[in-house]
């Protein structure tokens, strides 16, 4: 299913960052650190093998992505969309301030597996208990 969305997006074959990180998450439980240009794939490279890994009988988020802008925070939760295209009863919710907290409180009781947000509005609504860790 991710192959099908993968495919429409025009994804051919792995950069350089995906072929080195997307192995290394998907068989390891270490920690990685990776630094690459703008524009080489990086959101694909952490956010696939996340993809990969969901589990469905899960209720509460299984992933937090922060970013330190609501403009990444924006940009990699549509990204992760595409991936999830095809993928069943998955989504993907951005929060982040600057913006009324009431429709992000509604989306996050909706039990989206992945959060990408920024961390003054995490931060908030993990003290409001809406988001769980």
């Amino acid at each position: 299913m991710i192959l099908q969305a993968l495919e429409e997006i025009g994804f051919e074959k792995p950069t350089p960052v995906q072929s080195k990180t997307i192995p290394h998450l998907i068989n390891s439980e270490n920690d990685l650190i990776a630094l690459a240009q703008t524009g080489t794939g990086k959101t694909a490279a952490f956010s696939l093998p996340i993809i990969q890994q969901l589990e469905d009988y899960q209720e509460d988020a299984q992933c937090l992505i922060l970013c330190p802008t609501r403009e990444l925070a924006i940009q990699i939760a549509g990204d992760i969309e595409k991936f999830m295209k095809y993928i069943s009863g998955f989504s993907v919710v951005p929060v982040f301030g600057g913006e009324v907290i009431t429709k992000q409180l509604r989306e996050l009781r909706r039990k989206p597996q992945i959060v990408v947000g920024t961390p003054g509005r995490v931060h908030d609504l993990i003290r409001r208990g809406a988001l769980k860790v």
